[in-house]
């Protein structure tokens, strides 16, 4: 007999080897049926896997989110399956489930291609209602791989001799069909669902290596209900209409080529835009008493080997070699220039906290395949700034930061932020002492943080190679979320550089390092603040604010009268005095997401008035033109500034 806990605590005796869908259904025969796996110990398992020991066992019905991934599990299966009923020959590989949805990675002479994939989804659709149960079954090494090859399926053969031999081979089965597969599964195809959708088709090599053949790839998603299949397609059209590289050149911000791999072209619009949120964070780093400095971009190859870069990042360094011999690195990181600095002159106790920042340019080796417009780029500058302190002002220098940052996030619209601890990685630098003050310094701060009601959670191994890591993840307008401030505890860097200050005591000590930033990389912020408000951005953000059009020539002189007093006030304004009908002007200045438009013709002249018309609305408000640009220069002003 074993004993079966369950999650009130109830416990119950069964016969060893007692299947969940036994248990399920000697406590109900409703709760068998809407149940479509178990937790057994935790662990996520099939529904018919006999329990032969005492466990805690929790039931997951389908509306469960842990369900959510064998839904999209075995929609893979079904793929593969629809695939090789259609298309007899095609040898199947891996199928994973993967963020909203799966992929399956087909061997075929002939790609696929969109066209196919309505025909595929339709068999998909037909498996589906067959509703085969799924079984599982474990088969000796020797007979799957003989079984796989005599289908033809090389690859399956191959990933058969990549599994340890110590680990169970287990094969599931639906219908006629069978998979080589760890699990686990629904207990049938009818689980799946009808909320699913095939969504492209790409190229992809074999265990990703280029070597070796290139595998046809089908993307699909999958979800629990029609209603979250269809919000999930609406975010996906809401991201294609927000996207920031086609809204870039929509509102002539910046351009990306070839022979720039990695690297934005800002046009004047852009680097306004640009130069507006360097104005904003330096203005806020100088009011919490942050000394703004600049180090070298190209530095010697035996500082990286002293911060332990070149062991642990030199694959994401660009390097070079002089005529002289000596091997240079482009920083990808601003923080040994920064020991540099606060090394640079006698430190006292008295000094601590010493806080630099640097708006620091920085570049990273990233694969041309990962390069996504401006969330993904090679070169980039950081709102960089590191705090030298001493171990008890830790706790409330991480808070300081944490409030500056939330309030910055709110300046810019985002009002919903999730704090994550991420705790140390494998591959790393300094010793575990080391790295038990830092884990345990920022869990003091995460837990402070959760008293306060905000959001928090862990990641176990994501911290940086030198220290743990608070990372602030905002959502954006359409619930994506977007991970960009830090605070990372470093013991490791001051002591690998020889940093000290001189303690109370007239002992040299050893200070920590607190690596900050808040916008993390200003280009990936300003793509991610031109898709958060699809191209609207707050006056006070725009890089052009105001455009005059005028609907007649005699409005000419009138329209760069206002332009001169708008620009006395601060405001970007630009006249449109052009021979075109005024609704061509307003039709093409809304396309480029001028936030307003200021209409001016002879009766306006005359009166000395102004047609004001803001981007999105078709009202028009007639205003006297001082009134109009007082108010317009209010609402351009920055909220630090405002207040």
């Amino acid at each position: 007999m074993v004993a079966v806990t369950f999650p009130d605590g109830a416990s119950r005796q069964f016969e060893a080897g007692v299947t969940g869908f036994d248990i399920a259904k000697s406590i109900s025969p409703s709760l068998a049926k809407r149940t479509v796996a178990m937790a057994l110990d935790g662990e996520l398992v099939d529904l018919m896997k006999p329990v032969r020991k005492d466990s805690r066992i929790e039931f997951v019905s389908r509306d469960d989110p842990r369900a959510l991934e064998l839904i999209r599990h075995d929609a893979a299966h079904v793929l593969a399956e629809a695939v090789q009923e259609l298309y007899p020959g095609t040898q199947v590989t891996i199928g994973p489930v993967i963020e909203n949805g799966f992929y399956y990675d087909f061997h075929r002479a002939e790609p696929f291609t969109p066209e196919d994939l309505p025909v595929i989804e339709k068999k998909m659709r037909e498996i589906i209602a067959r509703d085969a149960p799924i079984l599982r079954e474990e088969w000796d090494r020797d007979h799957a791989r003989t079984w796989f090859i005599a289908k033809g399926e090389t690859f399956k053969g191959e990933l058969i001799d990549s599994i340890k031999s110590d680990e169970p081979l287990s094969v599931y089965k639906q219908g006629h069909w069978l998979d080589l597969c760890r699990g686990p599964h629904l207990p049938s195809v009818g689980k799946i669902g009808a909320a699913f959708k095939l969504m492209k088709v790409a190229g992809a090599y074999w265990r990703g290596d280029s070597t070796k053949p290139m595998l046809s790839r089908i993307y699909g998603t999958a979800w629990a209900t029609q209603e979250e299949l269809d919000a999930y397609l609406h975010r996906l059209e809401e991201a294609e209409r927000r996207d920031h590289r086609r809204l870039g050149r929509e509102m002539d911000l910046f351009h990306f080529q070839e022979e720039g791999p990695g690297a934005i072209f800002w046009h004047p619009k852009g680097w306004t835009l640009f130069q507006s949120l360097v104005s904003y964070m330096r203005r806020r780093q100088k009011a919490a008493g942050y000394a703004e400095v600049n180090t070298p971009q190209v530095l010697d190859r035996a500082l990286w080997e002293t911060s332990g870069h070149w062991q642990t990042y030199r694959e994401n360094m660009f390097v070079t070699k002089t005529e002289d011999e000596r091997v240079f690195a482009i920083k990808p990181m601003n923080c040994p220039g920064h020991v540099q600095i606060f090394k640079n002159g006698l430190k006292s106790y008295r000094d601590l906290p010493v806080k630099i920042a640097e708006f620091g340019v920085v570049h990273r080796y990233e694969p041309s395949g990962a390069l996504h417009g401006m969330m993904r780029v090679r070169a980039f500058t950081q709102d960089d700034a590191h705090i030298f302190c001493s171990e008890d002002q830790i706790m409330d220098e991480a808070l300081k930061i944490n409030d500056l940052i939330l309030t910055i996030y709110r300046d810019f619209g985002f009002d919903d932020v999730v704090v994550k601890l991420s705790t140390r990685p494998e591959k790393r630098v300094g010793s575990d002492e080391a790295w038990d003050k830092a884990e345990a310094a920022l869990g003091r701060v995460l837990d402070e943080l959760a008293r306060r009601g905000l959001k928090t959670s862990i990641q176990e191994g994501e911290g940086a190679f030198y220290g743990p890591k608070l990372e602030y993840t905002l959502r954006d307008a359409i619930g994506r979320e977007w991970q960009c401030g830090t605070t990372q505890v470093d013991f490791n860097l001051p002591v690998r550089f020889g940093a000290f200050y001189i303690g109370q005591d007239s002992e040299k000590k050893t200070p920590v390092m607190i690596h900050r930033a808040m916008f993390g990389s200003l280009e990936r912020f300003t793509g991610i603040l031109i898709e958060h408000y699809a191209g609207h951005l707050p006056l006070w953000l725009s890089p052009l604010q105001i455009v005059i059009c005028t609907i007649t020539q005699e409005a000419d002189d009138y329209a760069y009268e206002i332009a001169a007093s708008a620009r006395k006030l601060g405001l970007n304004v630009d006249v449109d005095a052009r021979n075109e009908k005024i609704t061509y002007k307003v039709r093409e200045h809304s396309h480029a997401k001028v936030p307003v438009l200021l209409v001016a013709g002879k009766k306006e002249a005359a009166e000395r008035t102004i047609s004001m018309r803001r981007l999105g609305s078709q009202q028009q408000t007639q205003l006297p033109i001082n009134e109009a640009l007082a108010q317009l220069a209010a609402e351009a002003t920055p909220p630090d500034v405002r207040g």
